[in-house]
């Protein structure tokens, strides 16, 4: 039995459902959601946490430029309210935003969830925090399974991403060191709320 088997079998009969994949950065959770989602096809739809960022705007206005990606960084309430139109109204076209690395910021509808979709895989670091938002956001996923990766295969993927997209390797220890590893470490915190832990 695949990951893939799995996650296909969460639907049975009802019309729709929501499998959410939680973890610290650089565990491997949107490659692990793409994955599903394209061997699914269309019984599928993608629908990453990374759209509900805050503008660097927005960002700046709170004093969280240098947080980005931390929890108070992201509109969980958004991301709740989406997810629930989702769920509930799966006749419907639904555009879905995600997060462009080379902007660095949030971009609109990028992403469409369509009335075939029956799995909607979601993912993102914060989906198993027992906090406001993000517990909404819970109560609409079938289930969560925690992805896990060892830390030193974490460090060297958020290593690649940080000098890929243009910062130097000295600038990408600093945000990892400062921003990434505490993220991580309130995300571990929430391990415990998953439904099963998956390794990538």
């Amino acid at each position: 039995m695949t990951l893939t088997d799995d996650a296909g079998k969460l639907v049975g009969d009802r019309r729709r459902v929501v499998l959410g994949l939680a973890g610290p950065p650089g565990a491997g959770k949107s490659t692990l959601a793409r994955r599903l989602v394209a061997r699914l096809g269309e019984r599928a739809a993608y629908v990453p946490l990374d759209g509900f960022h805050l503008s660097n705007a927005q960002l700046d206005r709170l004093g969280l430029r240098g947080r980005k990606g931390s929890e108070p960084s992201f509109d969980a309430l958004g991301y709740a309210a989406l997810l629930r139109r989702i769920v509930e109204r799966p006749a419907e076209e639904i555009y879905v935003p995600d997060f462009d690395r080379a902007l660095d910021e949030p971009v609109a509808a990028r992403h469409l969830v369509a009335p075939a979709a029956r799995l909607i895989v979601t993912e993102g670091n914060y989906l198993a925090l027992d906090a406001p938002g993000w517990r909404e956001a819970r109560e609409l996923m079938a289930e969560v399974w925690y992805v896990a990766a060892d830390p030193a295969v974490r460090d060297r993927r958020l290593m690649e991403r940080h000098v890929g997209f243009g910062r130097t390797a000295e600038a990408s220890r600093a945000w990892i060191d400062a921003n990434d590893a505490p993220n991580a470490d309130l995300v571990t915190a929430s391990r415990g709320r998953c439904d099963r832990v998956v390794s990538c």
